[in-house]
């Protein structure tokens, strides 16, 4: 978008705002309502100001790629010229971390708009214009990009004129692109695609098969997805198989739904296999846990690293079962921070660097969410500048943000004990990193006391080994898990 595409769609806007204004003076208990029926007058007023704020979306969506490609721009014509490829790659992220940080988006999310802003200002001009008119979303633009992506200048071209050029040989028939839900206008984007695609889909169907592969993706509330790239026979079958095996368990007492149902029988497939021999590696992952959760005084959630909270009976089954598998770790009763980590791992390197990770609990850049357990401690001020070996001098980024650091202007600052460093951009922008958000725990009440109903107050001091707390408060359950000692820093 040009300078002067961007002034119109600034005043196109400008326009909308007032339309808004007087749709917003429409409708029952307004004095700018003169219809027979407030109320359908209201109605139809939000409906029509939902409209236009949906075109006005648009128009800021286009003003974003107008903004995000100048930004690029202008960053390449700025940096000096790269004399390798690895340098061309560290000043392509620096731009990238710059929008990220700006935007409050991960770095991903950034990279995305940087390239649809790019495809969208050089390669997809009818989309751009659909765009800053409001006569096609955001999601049907990035659509456009996707489904683009891969072809050469005159499919795409091609495939833009069938969707958004009303004058094309052979326009598509029906409801214009901007009135098909995003979703429905993919998959006719991509049918077009398939259909006229310059390479043939077993070409690239011999691509996909390669890039085959299992996610697991955490979600809330102790659940997580497991995802396959399949080929679609494959997945077709292994959906219908599982459906027909769930709806033969479907008895009359039967109380789980076909949901549940296949869920369950696709889990047992797949643990069936390790049964029968299927390697099952372990990984140290870090278990840290509320004491008085693990000691089964309280329900307050646990945290898997790399996942996120789990309901304590998940830590305590971690704990008890997965002794060699997981690390763990206490938190201190009186405000959730960790206590001390296991002893049967401890030395000082290996202790200083998984405190790292319990203090960042990710990579600290802002917005990464690499838990990888491969992360590289990384000294702030550099050991050669001065720079001490301590945790207030220590990062633990991922690599990809260890190499921007000391391949860009990027720079951690301002570490402590227990917050990760900040982050000045080229720009001289500050960015604070993500914090661990420890909260109090919640403690049991007293029962059978005289001060029964009263919530017990955190103590001063735990002492777990002498199996009290404080001096006054009542004694903790037995721990189930004596071999863990605990340490109070003084």
């Amino acid at each position: 978008m040009e300078g002067r595409a961007a002034a119109e769609t600034l005043e196109a806007m400008e326009a909308s705002l007032a339309r808004l204004a007087a749709f917003a003076g429409r409708g029952a208990g307004n004095a700018d309502s003169t219809g027979a029926d407030p109320l359908r007058d209201e109605a139809d007023a939000c409906l029509d100001g939902m409209a236009e704020v949906g075109s006005m979306e648009a128009r800021l969506a286009a003003l974003k790629v107008h903004f995000a490609a100048g930004y690029a721009r202008a960053a390449v014509a700025m940096a000096a010229p790269a004399v390798s490829p690895q340098e061309r790659t560290a000043q392509e992220m620096a731009v990238t971390a710059e929008v990220a940080c700006v935007l409050t988006v991960s770095e991903r999310s950034a990279a995305a708009l940087l390239a649809e802003s790019a495809t969208l200002t050089t390669v997809l001009p009818l989309t751009l214009s659909a765009l800053q008119a409001g006569s096609i979303s955001w999601q049907h633009a990035r659509v456009m990009c996707d489904e683009t992506s891969g072809l050469d200048p005159a499919a795409a071209a091609a495939l833009e004129a069938h969707f958004l050029d009303v004058e094309a040989p052979f326009a598509a028939r029906g409801c214009p692109a901007g009135e098909l839900v995003p979703g429905r206008f993919r998959v006719k984007a991509r049918r077009w695609r398939e259909l006229h695609h310059p390479v043939s889909i077993e070409t690239r169907h011999r691509k996909g098969v390669e890039d085959r592969r299992l996610e697991d993706v955490p979600d809330r509330d102790g659940m997580a997805w497991l995802s396959a790239y399949l080929t679609a026979d494959v997945a077709v079958a292994a959906w219908s198989r599982a459906t027909e095996a769930a709806r033969a368990l479907q008895e009359p007492d039967e109380s789980r739904t076909l949901t549940q149902l296949r869920a369950d029988v696709a889990a047992d497939w797949l643990l069936a296999g390790v049964a029968e021999g299927t390697p099952s590696p372990k990984a140290r992952v870090l278990v840290t846990v509320p004491v008085l959760s693990l000691l089964g005084a309280v329900t307050e959630p646990a945290t898997l690293d790399g996942y996120g909270p789990v309901p304590p009976s998940i830590a305590r089954r971690l704990v008890g079962d997965g002794a060699g598998s997981f690390l763990r770790v206490l938190t201190d009763p009186r405000n959730g921070a960790p206590l001390e980590i296991g002893r049967t791992s401890y030395r000082v390197p290996k202790a200083m660097r998984q405190w790292l990770r319990l203090r960042d609990g990710r990579c600290p850049f802002p917005g990464c969410n690499n838990h990888s357990l491969d992360n590289e401690a990384d000294h702030l001020l550099a050991w050669s500048e001065g720079g001490g070996t301590g945790v207030t001098n220590l990062g633990q980024p991922c690599r990809r943000h260890h190499r921007l650091r000391h391949t860009t202007a990027w720079r951690p600052v301002d570490a402590t004990r227990d917050q990760p460093p900040g982050w000045i951009s080229p720009a001289g922008r500050s960015y604070p990193s993500e914090q661990q958000d420890w909260e109090p725990p919640r403690w049991p009440q007293l029962l059978g006391h005289a001060g029964e109903g009263r919530e017990l107050e955190p103590p001063d001091r735990l002492d777990v080994l002498a199996g009290a707390v404080g001096q006054t408060g009542p004694p903790l359950p037995v721990d189930p898990f004596p071999d863990w000692a605990l340490f109070i820093a003084a």
